[in-house]
């Protein structure tokens, strides 16, 4: 009773503490201080100091003393806790508790190719930015409210106090640290503002813009750049900008699932001068050292997934390599990121339940995780990022009353939360059995006799009578504080169960007693007095199984290396030699590649000590060059929701983990030009890439190539067949203007930048019109029809701007002599036509007239599918009319490499050009050529016996990780329905919605090459 009375007394005491200062009472106004003496623990201060048989004393929600052989002052409840730990209660860095959810954050909107709402601007009334995804004026602070079930969960998991944040927007505002207190709002807040915070997720936003990732991150750009303008002016008032400016000073938390996107965050940081603090993806492993290069602090979820079930071999096709080693290495990520030396919070962000929380942190912790890293990441480190390190974090006197109470190391398996104290007030996890009642009692009961009971766990027991009907039985003990039960079976004198219930009498030595009900309905009482110290037998220790996984792979997908490849000296001897030269073919020569360059072409080359490989019968050419593509992207390949979106780079999405960089080099391709699509007039910023396979999203970037910029004309830009009709333009004549103004703004815009003490705002949509202008950036043009053609010429001419390519260019054949007569390339398909009505007069002879015109021409891809074929392209220029084999297959190699001006350092076999090279099974042109082996920079990405071995092992490791999940399966391990990823084939019109964080395809009907 008096333990029930002192349970009352703490509860009551420690409520009527939190009375709020400046709150009237309705009633006796009655506030005392809560002391509390927690004597014979463990306490463990913090990751680096322990104290045994300590005592902690706090008063009202502040701790007062923490230490060894402490004097308890009077006035203080004693609470012995002998055999148990104090923890240090958990920090949680990124959180949503206690924000209202919108509901339309969740909400798609559809972008090019949807039914967009066509909301240009924000609908919120008032002085604000005019894009609703930039939200900095939002603060926590202001929208927070209890949430007692959250926090009851929260606390459960071993949680005291968490970062809020208002996951919504792409500048979100300011995060504020609460305890998971459940008193009053007013008392919980730690600090108001922890942090400012951001992703490349627009969230709830109604603006159309943006709908892709690359647009996330021009948006953002400008808002940096549009916060410096707003510095130093006096045209406006904008409160999202002011506080944007004023958030500057605090700490920066970027929320960017998966390491790619932590890569792109840390580039967008280094630009401005920040160093955000990251909320990553768990996937840090996979590229831990560039990771690490950023030197970014991150929060890291253990939001592992789920084994897939894969016993029906047919579901099981479903599910990529990729998937299942993710499943079997997530865990490793926290042992990988303490071994790197980063430094790092773990969140319970993710999980499907917070319960989940432990036995993850078990399993990261056998994965390579130390408990001392554990510990600091769910408390000092988050406190420190936070700027909460003065109040929680560790057990120090004048921090808050934070602190767990437990059974055991806060990581064993076997370890119990009992009680959790939020500022001082005390929570029941699980409740405290000071007394452990293990051991040997000598047991009375009435109409069975004497007994021995051996209590040996917190419900394990067993029960012995000696004698004529002497019998070991197993017994099932249950306890609820003092309140005792004990239920076993004698199988005779008495038959049945025996039903024991009752209480702990005496705590030194331990007795209990109660009351007993026999089988035969008869009852009586029952006493157990402490005999001895159970004798238990030394357990032997089991030998931890060796956790196996498998190698990680260049890049973390099918077909990766387990170490990347690297440049080699070698020498391709006696093969048929194509040079796009002025040597032409040359029949039975060499080719020498040293340093990543073509060293020498010739006949009987000395090998000297470069690699010798026998190219008898075989052909040898330059490296394809498909000036149109659009693989390796990441979030959208089209910024549709303006008519205007050169602010946009896809470089800054560029996806180095695409498969079709891969299949692509089996088909001898080199290099691409990487195109943002066609849905409106002025598009975004071209990458031009190596396929370097494995090598980072920067490591693929052309060094040196001047830059691109992708323009279109036609169906798409006007928005034939799809849209609301309200994003101008929508007529082939509003198309024209659109250009025509842009250019006529870009003009004012550098004028107004060459007025010296002028304050120009920074347009980074008008500074890429501006290096057209200066001849430092170059239009490749999305074109069909002839009067679009013509009418884009003239307007180029009348503003001073030059195109450097028209790509498609379908009805080129009836533009050649001007085309010429501008300098203007073409990249054309083969022998693509009449699959939609723009193109209805495309002919297949497209590309042999303008060669003969003189222009410089190509044929490309605009699709991942035909890049691996595009030497079968250049085939067909020969077949339809007659282009010579060498100039034809220059429309693949040199050609597109002079339109992007790369012809120095590629497109032709000559000494000091760059060793991209393939090696052909045949003619390159014939359709039953293969690429058996393709170079780039003298590395070998693609060999076609490599790649044979390569199906061998994965369908190794694929058996393997299937038999690993089957087996977690039959244990009891979580599993989920194979559900396959694939990866999006963009072509020129592919519609996304980057709205949440990841992609939403509105997949259009019809040809690919649109």
């Amino acid at each position: 009773m008096k333990k029930i009375l002192l349970a009352l007394a703490l509860v009551f005491s420690t409520v009527i503490a939190f009375a709020q200062q400046t709150f009237p009472v309705n009633g006796s106004f009655d506030v005392r201080s809560g002391q509390y003496a927690f004597t014979n623990a463990t306490i463990v201060v913090n990751a680096n100091q322990t104290i045994s048989n300590g005592t902690l004393l706090i008063k009202n929600q502040v701790i007062q003393s923490v230490g060894a052989g402490t004097t308890i002052p009077k006035g203080y409840v004693v609470i012995d806790l002998k055999g148990k730990y104090i923890y240090p209660s958990l920090i949680d860095a990124f959180t949503s508790y206690g924000v209202p959810v919108d509901a339309s954050a969740s909400s798609g909107r559809g972008g090019f190719g949807g039914q967009r709402q066509s909301i240009f601007t924000t609908q919120k009334k008032g002085a604000y930015n005019w894009n609703a995804a930039i939200r900095p004026e939002t603060e926590v602070r202001t929208i927070f409210s209890i949430d007692n079930k959250k926090a009851d969960e929260l606390r459960k998991a071993g949680f005291g106090s968490v970062n809020v944040i208002n996951r919504d927007g792409i500048a979100r505002g300011t995060s504020a640290a609460v305890t998971l207190n459940d008193e009053f709002e007013h008392k919980v807040i730690l600090k108001d503002q922890t942090a400012a915070n951001y992703s490349f997720s627009k969230g709830s936003s109604t603006n159309d813009y943006p709908t892709s990732l690359m647009g996330s991150i021009a948006l953002l750009r400008q808002t940096y750049l549009d916060a410096t303008w707003y510095k130093n002016q006096k045209e406006e008032y904008n409160i999202s900008l002011d506080e944007f400016n004023k958030q500057q000073g605090l700490p920066q938390i970027f929320e960017a699932d998966g390491w790619a996107n932590i890569l792109r965050a840390d580039k967008i940081a280094k630009e401005f001068g920040k160093q955000y603090i990251i909320k990553a993806g768990g996937d840090e492993y996979q590229r831990i050292d560039a990771v690490k290069a950023t030197g970014a602090s991150l929060i890291v979820p253990i939001a592992y997934p789920k084994a897939y079930d894969v016993e029906d071999p047919a579901e099981a096709r479903n599910v990529t390599l990729a998937q299942m080693k993710a499943w079997e290495m997530a865990a490793s990520n926290p042992g990988v990121l303490e071994k790197a030396g980063i430094n790092f919070a773990l969140t319970a962000f993710g999980l499907d339940n917070s319960r989940e929380f432990w036995a993850n942190i078990r399993t990261a912790i056998e994965n390579g995780l130390t408990e001392k890293q554990a510990l600091l990441a769910v408390t000092e480190v988050p406190a420190k990022m936070l700027g909460i390190g003065d109040k929680v974090g560790s057990i120090e006197k004048g921090k808050l009353a934070n602190f767990l109470i437990t059974s055991d190391n806060l990581f064993k398996s076997n370890n119990i939360i009992h009680e959790n104290w939020v500022q001082g007030k005390r929570y029941i996890v699980n409740k405290m059995d000071v007394s452990d009642l293990k051991g040997v009692y000598n047991l009375n009961v009435d109409g069975v006799g004497a007994l021995t009971l051996k209590i040996t766990g917190p419900t394990a027991a067993s029960i012995e009578r000696t004698g004529a009907d002497s019998v070991k039985t197993t017994a099932t003990l249950g306890r609820n504080g003092d309140w005792v039960t004990l239920s076993f079976n004698l199988k005779k004198n008495p038959k049945g169960d025996v039903r024991l219930t009752g209480y702990i009498s005496s705590e030194s030595p331990i007795a209990m007693k109660g009351e007993a009900a026999l089988s035969d309905g008869s009852e009586g009482k029952w006493t157990a007095t402490f005999k001895e110290a159970g004798k238990e037998m030394p357990k032997k220790e089991e030998p931890k199984p060796t956790l196996a996984n498998g190698p990680l792979i260049y890049p973390f997908q099918s077909f990766g290396n387990e170490a990347l490849p690297k440049a080699e000296s070698v020498l391709l001897k006696n093969a048929t030699v194509w040079t796009n030269e002025k040597d032409g073919i040359l029949q039975n020569a060499d080719v020498l590649l040293e340093n990543g360059k073509i060293k020498a072409v010739g006949k009987n080359l000395a090998a000297g000590a470069a690699k010798v490989i026998d190219a008898t019968g075989k052909h040898i050419t330059p490296g394809i060059i498909d000036e149109h593509s659009h693989i390796a992207g990441s979030g959208g390949i089209n910024e549709g929701a303006q008519s205007v979106s050169s602010e946009v780079r896809i470089g800054d999405i560029i996806n180095s983990e695409d498969v079709n960089i891969y299949r692509q080099l089996a088909g001898g391709v080199t290099t691409s030009q990487i195109l943002h699509g066609s849905a409106n007039p002025i598009g975004g910023q071209s990458q031009l890439i190596k396929l370097r396979w494995g090598k980072l999203p920067e490591e693929l970037k052309f060094a040196g190539a001047d830059g691109f910029i992708k323009f279109a004309l036609g169906e798409n830009v006007k928005q034939s067949n799809f849209g609301s009709g309200q994003r101008f333009p929508v007529t082939r004549m509003g198309v024209e203007q659109t250009f025509v103004d842009a250019f006529t703004r870009a003009k004012d815009y550098e004028a107004a930048l060459k007025v010296k003490g002028n304050n120009v705002r920074r347009d980074l949509e008008l500074d890429a019109l501006v290096e057209i202008l200066n001849n430092k950036r170059f239009i490749t043009c999305h074109s069909y029809v002839q009067s679009e053609i013509n009418m884009l010429m003239h307007v180029a001419d009348s503003l001073g701007f030059k195109i450097n390519t028209f790509t498609h260019i379908l009805e080129g054949y009836k533009v050649a002599d001007k085309m010429k007569a501008h300098g203007i390339a073409a990249s054309t398909f083969s022998d693509w036509w009449a699959y939609k009505f723009e193109v209805a007069e495309a002919i297949p002879y497209n590309g042999k007239i303008m060669h003969n015109v003189g222009i410089t021409t190509a044929f490309n891809s605009d699709d991942a599918e035909m890049a691996r074929r595009l030497n079968q392209e250049a085939g067909k220029a020969v077949l339809y009319g007659g282009v010579p084999e060498e100039e034809a297959f220059k429309f693949v190699s040199l050609n597109p490499a002079k339109m992007l001006h790369i012809d120095d350092k590629v497109g032709s076999l000559k000494v000091g050009k760059d060793a991209d090279v393939v090696i052909w099974s045949d003619n390159p042109l014939s359709i039953y050529a293969k690429a058996e082996k393709t170079f780039v920079d003298g590395v070998l990405y693609w060999d076609i016996e490599k790649d044979a071995q390569k199906l061998k092992q994965q369908q190794a490791e694929r058996a393997r990780l299937v038999q690993k999940m089957i087996d977690s399966k039959n244990k009891g391990g979580r599993t989920q329905r194979p559900m396959g990823t694939t990866s999006t084939l963009y072509n020129c019109e592919t519609a996304s919605d980057y709205s949440n964080g990841f992609e939403a395809i509105n997949a259009e009907g019809g040809h690919h090459h649109e």
